[in-house]
């Protein structure tokens, strides 16, 4: 067994590892990363990047073959899978190749192979032993797999359908009929894109709504309504009891409203959640302390309880507030380096802002608390929502789905939380995120010059709604 000795040994490539690899390099120390699959994680090969390329040619489909605009005649795409899927790959390639693989060699580098822990020093990755000064655990998360009686034996589909590089997992031709199990950001982005590429798509949700976890009620009610107007099935409160592979089609046995069903699908997809990859590291071996769902334990500094062993990104889970979520992941392997490294003053983290969206259409966008995280956190709270319909642009550009939710400590009038659901919500969400950073409050909302006419004014106008009806203002009008 070959040995081989660095300043800081990374678990994983994606965007924590890479983020904390370049930290190290300006520090000039040496650093590697093991990694068992493609260099560069789950992001760039087979989640936020390949999913967003084929989610906006799916709207460019929808869109013309259900334009907004009367005078405007509908036209019918032909959908050529396969090769959407090789474009698809070329993107994944170039990016990856861009942004991960030309940045290796020199101080740092990527060893290929499964990587486990031999002790609180040492991993091994196929073979060699590696050992560290400091050692990062960036190992990501993957797709929960649900215990459902015969699931094991039926061919299911998961996220990871979206990779690449001749995996097998990898989908490349389009299926006639799609059940989805699930009803989160992956079900929703996916379900759309799916259905709008012609496939005629089922989500069955556990929860009695659409986004029951984290999002406020009225966002589920929003993108419910979307999806049953493009003629997306959605059944909820479904108790998922069975599942059987009958040749080339599956069937799935669900109860809901005391009735079962049994429900014939081409392909079944599972995307019932993630959970963070520590359990084939062999981290047992180093002591390191995981909680009940498999996240690593750390704290405000991502130091583990093995003081020269740091974690970052979605194998923390929910430790210290955090997310799972890609720039969350990146700042994170920043930050564990710079605490691993320093003689100084550690940096804590912070998880207090982390805008999300889902890139649905219309896309829904939150920011800090919802109503029920407000109420539960002790705070007097005043929250109001408002329809995307009262917003100038939605009507300008004829696109008024949605609504955006205001949620405000009602004695400082700070505001804790924004949520919408409409068109550039994933943009709009950023100004709310930036204001909330600074602890804004209802009236800087109302105070700030907004652009006319854009989607931004949503948040001016739901400011307005603590002190006046808004669908009685002329445009511009506080």
């Amino acid at each position: 067994m070959t040995q081989t000795h660095y300043d800081l040994v990374i678990l994983g490539s994606g965007s924590t590892a890479f983020a904390a690899a370049l930290r190290a390099q300006e520090l000039s120390k040496t650093a590697v990363m093991a990694e068992e699959r493609t260099t560069g994680g789950t992001c760039v090969n087979r989640g936020c990047l390949p999913s967003k390329n084929l989610i906006e040619a799916a709207r460019i489909i929808h869109e013309a073959r259900y334009p907004r605009y009367p005078g405007l005649t509908p036209a019918e795409m032909r959908v050529d899978f396969p090769r959407l899927i090789e474009q698809k790959d070329e993107i994944i390639h170039g990016y990856r190749k861009k942004k991960y693989e030309s940045l290796t060699g020199g101080w740092f580098t990527v060893e290929k192979g499964h990587a486990e822990f031999v002790d609180n020093r040492s991993v091994q990755v196929d073979g060699k032993r590696i050992t560290g000064e400091k050692i990062l655990i960036a190992t990501g998360s993957r797709p929960v797999v649900p215990s459902i009686e015969g699931l094991c034996d039926a061919h299911y589909l998961t996220s990871d359908l979206l990779t690449n590089d001749g995996e097998p997992i990898e989908l490349r031709e389009l299926p006639h009929s799609l059940i989805i199990l699930g009803a989160g950001y992956i079900a929703l982005e996916l379900g759309q894109m799916f259905h709008r590429f012609g496939a005629n798509v089922t989500i069955v949700e556990r929860s009695q709504q659409l986004l029951a976890h984290d999002y406020e009620p009225e966002a589920g009610e929003a993108i419910t309504e979307a999806f049953e107007s493009e003629g997306i099935q959605i059944i909820t409160g479904a108790v998922t009891h069975w599942v059987r592979q009958d040749g080339m089609a599956v069937t799935v046995n669900v109860e809901t409203g005391g009735q079962t069903r049994e429900l014939r699908t081409e392909k079944l997809l599972v995307a019932t959640g993630r959970r963070p990859n520590s359990d084939n590291i062999a981290i047992e071996k180093a002591g390191v302390e995981v909680g009940k769902e498999g996240q690593v334990r750390v704290d405000e500094f991502l130091r583990t309880n093995v003081p020269h062993i740091f974690a970052g990104g979605d194998v923390i889970g929910r430790e210290v507030s955090s997310q799972m979520a890609t720039p969350v992941g990146s700042q994170d392997g920043g930050i564990a380096v710079r605490n691993a490294f320093t003689d100084g003053e550690l940096r804590r983290v912070s998880h207090r802002i982390i805008p999300r969206t889902i890139f649905t259409d219309p896309q829904i966008a939150t920011v800090g608390l919802t109503e029920e995280g407000a109420i539960s956190a002790g705070r007097n709270c005043w929250c109001n929502t408002v329809p995307i319909s009262l917003v100038p642009r939605a009507g300008a550009i004829r696109d008024m789905a949605g609504m955006i939710k205001m949620v405000a400590d009602h004695d400082t009038e700070e505001v804790l939380g924004v949520s919408m659901v409409g068109n550039s919500a994933g943009e709009v969400i950023h100004e709310a995120a930036m204001a909330m950073h600074f602890r804004a409050k209802i009236e800087d909302f109302i105070d700030m010059l907004h652009v006319y006419p854009t989607m931004a004014e949503a948040l001016k106008i739901v400011a307005i709604s603590r002190y006046k009806d808004p669908a009685k203002l002329s445009c511009c009008a506080e």
